[in-house]
């Protein structure tokens, strides 16, 4: 057997990296551990339990600013990587916890599998830091599980070597098609069903949030009988705006953020997303929800290209414009609706142990006959 070490630190982490997890697990070569560096903490302990998850290392965090985080977290890792021979150390994405837990790996030199690489905006600036850290991590991976063709073309035009890139699709796919399956999730909603709005993105404090709320006040007064649900981040640079001008509109339910189980369930009830996020341009589309993304640029381009998703930015007029043009030609709705999802089958996980079981995993030699040799 193998020991394989798997580093999350966030929610989306956990979502992804679980179907790694499991199907390592029933490789029959591998015994994977879980590690979480207390990252995200209590929204990171639902996710673990929802994914019937145990960790084996938790790690308690340390300080309140980023730079404090890091530093007791990779002497935390340390100690780890030298308690067993790792065969491997899987991550995941471009949090503060993936680069850590990468370059660990790197400096104790243990391959890295890197689950959806390839991911690129090329704007250092945006999304930060997520664009430098996924950038930095892809110079130390072995293993580059890129979610797209997409994803590895950026590898190659950094010179990443094409013998470590692997176009697997995105294991979020598989987490959403294990937990529809585990939990019963299905459309409850009557009519069109709501507008299902997150807006959190660093980038996007400030101004450009104000912008989004006003847009989406705009398009509440608009259509009072329409529903909009608005799951609000934690942070006060985000609530302070969102309820200030959004909370007194009596069709906009302003709630708290949603744990993983409820938010496929709000995807599956959404009429239309409207977004910053990165993986909910994953997700909308497994079921067949048309997304408008409120960002200059995407590191997914792929949901744009096939027509699942358009980029709209985060302006006030531009954004009240799009969702009034699908409100109006159901056409080119449906159209958006029948794109279908180009991130993956729902079997990336299996491919990722594969590869991993091929590079990684003794190989066993046939017994010796006892009559070889003889006459």
């Amino acid at each position: 057997m193998r020991d394989v070490l798997i580093v999350s630190g966030t929610r989306p982490e956990i979502v992804k990296l679980a179907p790694v997890y499991h199907a390592l697990k029933g490789s029959g070569w591998a015994r994977p551990y879980w590690l979480h560096t207390g990252q995200h903490d209590d929204m990171a302990q639902q996710m673990l339990a929802c994914f019937e998850i145990q960790p084996d290392f938790v790690f308690h965090r340390v300080g309140t600013s980023l730079g404090e985080f890091s530093a007791a977290c990779r002497s935390q890792l340390d100690a780890v990587l030298n308690e067993r021979r790792w065969s491997a150390v899987v991550v995941q994405g471009d949090t503060e916890s993936t680069f850590l837990g990468a370059l660990a790996a790197f400096h104790h030199r243990i391959p890295v599998a890197h689950v959806e690489a390839g991911l690129r905006t090329g704007n250092l600036a945006r999304p930060f830091p997520e664009e430098g850290l996924r950038q930095m991590i892809s110079r130390i991976t072995r293993f580059h599980f890129a979610p797209t063709q997409g994803a590895a073309c950026a590898l190659y035009a950094e010179g990443i070597s094409p013998a470590g890139v692997h176009v697997t699709g995105n294991t979020v796919i598989d987490a959403q098609q294990w937990v529809v399956q585990r939990y019963g999730i299905r459309h409850r909603a009557e009519g069109r069903g709501h507008l299902l709005v997150t807006a959190h993105r660093r980038e996007n404090w400030g101004t450009d949030l104000e912008e989004i709320c006003h847009a989406i006040a705009d398009i509440a007064r608009a259509h009072p009988d329409m529903p909009v649900l608005f799951p609000v981040h934690l942070n006060p640079v985000v609530r302070g705006p969102v309820h200030a001008i959004l909370g007194s509109l009596p069709n906009v339910t302003l709630t708290a953020p949603l744990d993983y189980l409820a938010m496929q369930q709000a995807l599956v009830d959404a009429w239309l997303v409207l977004t910053d996020s990165g993986g909910l341009q994953e997700e909308a589309p497994t079921f067949g929800v048309p997304l408008l993304v409120m960002r200059t640029e995407t590191e997914r381009p792929e949901a744009i290209q096939v027509g699942c998703a358009r980029l709209v930015g985060t302006g006030r007029a531009r954004i009240v414009a799009e969702v009034e043009a699908l409100w109006s030609d159901l056409p080119a709705y449906t159209a958006m609706q029948q794109a279908g999802n180009p991130f993956g089958d729902g079997h990336a996980s299996r491919r990722i142990v594969e590869i991993l079981g091929a590079a990684l995993a003794p190989v066993v030699q046939p017994a010796a006959s006892a009559t070889a040799g003889v006459a």
